[in-house]
């Protein structure tokens, strides 16, 4: 049987471009979970290109299968 995933994306609103993705596993796509470790990753993304948390968003990323 195939593991569920659910691939994001996160975006720099100032651009617009695309700047990480990410995939969650079905062991952390409870709702909480998932947001907490979305919350996560956007705040290392942030971190890792000197940008405001605030400036990047995460959304689904409903291309990729």
């Amino acid at each position: 049987m195939k593991a569920e995933k659910k691939h994001y994306k996160f975006i720099n609103s100032k651009t617009g471009y695309v700047i990480h993705h990410y995939t969650l596993t079905e062991e952390n796509l409870e709702e909480a979970d998932a947001k907490a470790e979305l919350e996560k990753v956007k705040a290392d993304v942030a971190s890792k290109n000197s940008l405001f948390i605030d400036t990047i968003y995460w959304e689904e990323d409903k291309d990729t299968e």
